[in-house]
């Protein structure tokens, strides 16, 4: 078996759900992610964590975040 070769990585430095969801702190990537591996484990107004073992790769997470804080991550 061949192991993963790319998974979606949080830029922490960038992502703030506050300023992309200010009603509610609900973050756009973490909702987008049909495969349910992106998750706002410490509730709303936190970074959104990525299970990255079992990401599938689908980026709509990128596609969703606003601030474009979620990007490729790349391994050899």
């Amino acid at each position: 078996m061949q192991p993963k070769k790319e998974f979606a990585l949080v830029d922490y430095g960038v992502c703030d759900p506050g300023n992309c969801s200010p009603a509610d702190g609900i973050c756009a990537s973490a909702k987008a992610c049909t495969h349910k591996v992106m998750k706002q484990i410490d509730g709303p107004f936190e970074p959104p964590i990525v299970f990255q073992d079992m990401c599938m790769g689908c980026w709509d997470c990128i596609e969703a975040c606003p601030l474009h804080a979620v990007q490729r991550k790349h391994i050899n």
